[in-house]
């Protein structure tokens, strides 16, 4: 199964299988003006590998992100779910749609795949988190992933700009 084959009910499932992270104390590594950490996850089947990844901007805080990478079994690596962070606009395409700067979730659709546009490239505006710990928090949930100790937001933060409304 690749990436034409993947239908919305398919990535559903995909995100909704019960997984578990193997190496949970993974370690940061900074690449030029960001620090990432990747996770090894699986199905607990053992169907289905995955990455968790971080990314957090060392010159932007709002420059983070959470993604879920699955790893098909035709060799691709498909972003099933990415949460980002507030530091860029992001144009839905295909709805003439555009986020500005508010954090955001992206989404593997169906119908961005076969409109020949990056498949995660839908996204929805969220108030879920403001920090990369949130961002991982809310991944965590949305893929049901176990295994891995996250930090919630806690209690947010008025936000100046309106992003909490």
């Amino acid at each position: 199964m690749g990436l034409e084959t993947l239908t919305d009910e398919k990535i559903a499932r995909l995100l909704a299988l019960p997984k578990q992270v193997e190496n949970p104390q993974a370690r940061e590594k900074t690449e030029g003006k960001h620090k990432r950490r990747d996770f090894r996850v699986a199905s607990e089947d053992g169907a289905h590998r995955f990455t968790l990844f971080t990314r957090q901007s060392t010159k932007i805080p709002g420059g983070f992100s959470a993604g879920l990478l699955w790893h098909a079994k035709s060799g691709e690596d498909v972003i099933l779910l990415r949460c980002n962070g507030s530091d860029h606009p992001h144009p839905n395409v295909l709805e003439h749609q555009r986020i500005e700067y508010r954090c955001h979730v992206h989404l593997l659709t169906e119908r961005y795949i076969l409109a020949n546009r990056k498949g995660e490239g839908f996204a929805e505006v969220t108030v879920a988190y403001h920090t990369l710990a949130g961002a991982l928090n809310e991944l965590v949930h949305r893929a049901n992933i176990q295994g891995l100790t996250t930090d919630a937001d806690g209690p947010q933060t008025p936000d100046l700009f309106g992003d909490s409304k």
